[in-house]
């Protein structure tokens, strides 16, 4: 089994186990730089509510308040212990000097407003609360900021597990076809990003030796 089928396993899991204390926390792992796909999450979630098993806007709010841990973490830790421990130990979590670097950029290049931008893009949303960290970016319009963004966000993906779920006599009919190509489609974004990461550390170690 691989890596993508583990991890669904253990997403859908732990929803199903866990109810919405399970989507808090799977939201708090996707908040930091941790790669917990929310794009498996919350789907999966707006199709147990279309089921009965959730609320639409309960899965929203938990997944937002979820991120706002997640990303509140990864601010302390920029902003109490610094930079120097993010570069010596973000590998561990697979988080490259280029990653920092980059988020570091659009901070300063957009501002404050950038944190709520990026809550809606896949990839690099881990990552700002890092330089919003460094540059001791008052918490409270930082929380506000990733709210809306990570509310927004949650209730987009969560609406989408529950038309698909509405809609079930229909999508049912190609379900393990969408589910193949769906699977195959993450399985290549993830190999993609494991490699790209994997090349920036071998790149860096040559770059600071």
């Amino acid at each position: 089994m691989g890596i993508l089928e583990l991890l669904t396993e253990f997403i859908i899991e732990a929803i199903e186990s866990g109810g919405y204390a399970g989507i808090f926390l799977l939201m708090a792992l996707e908040g930091s730089f941790i790669p917990v796909p929310s794009e498996i999450i919350l789907p999966f979630s707006g199709f147990l509510a279309s089921q009965g098993h959730f609320s639409i806007w309960t899965i929203a709010l938990v997944g937002a308040l979820g991120n706002i841990v997640g990303t509140l973490c990864t601010y302390a830790l920029a902003r109490y212990v610094g930079l120097p421990f993010l570069y010596k130990y973000g590998k561990y979590v697979l988080v490259t000097h280029h990653d920092i670097e980059t988020a570091q950029r659009l901070f300063e290049k957009y501002g404050v407003p950038i944190i709520f931008v990026t809550r809606l893009i896949p990839g690099i949303r881990g990552f700002l609360p890092i330089p919003a960290g460094v540059a001791k970016m008052k918490v409270a319009p930082f929380v506000i900021y990733v709210f809306i963004g990570s509310f927004l966000w949650s209730l987009f993906l969560t609406y989408i597990g529950v038309l698909i779920g509405e809609n079930w006599e229909t999508f049912g009919r190609y379900a393990h076809e969408v589910g193949t190509v769906l699977v195959l489609v993450m399985f290549i974004l993830i190999g993609w990003w494991l490699n790209r990461q994997c090349k920036q550390f071998k790149k860096e170690a040559k770059q600071y030796e």
